[in-house]
């Protein structure tokens, strides 16, 4: 799954570089579809994002603790 989310977010960004290959960018309709192809590859990175982060390649994992363990009271 995270190879797939790699290449369908990959793709968007194909077709915006290729709108702007074509020169395109400049018409209302070359901006709305490279907005529209950006905020789908914008949903597919962030697929690709939280299902590294639950892996725990990136950031804290499920098990790790943000909290120190405080010393034990001695009286």
């Amino acid at each position: 799954m995270l190879l797939v989310s790699i290449l369908f977010g990959l793709l968007p960004l194909a077709g915006v570089v290729w709108i702007l290959v074509a020169s395109s960018i400049a018409s209302v309709d070359g901006l709305f579809m490279s907005l529209i192809l950006l905020t789908v590859s914008a949903i597919f990175f962030l697929n690709v994002f939280l299902e590294l982060r639950e892996r725990g390649v990136i950031g804290k994992g499920k098990g790790a603790s943000s909290k120190v363990p405080s010393a034990p009271k001695t009286e």
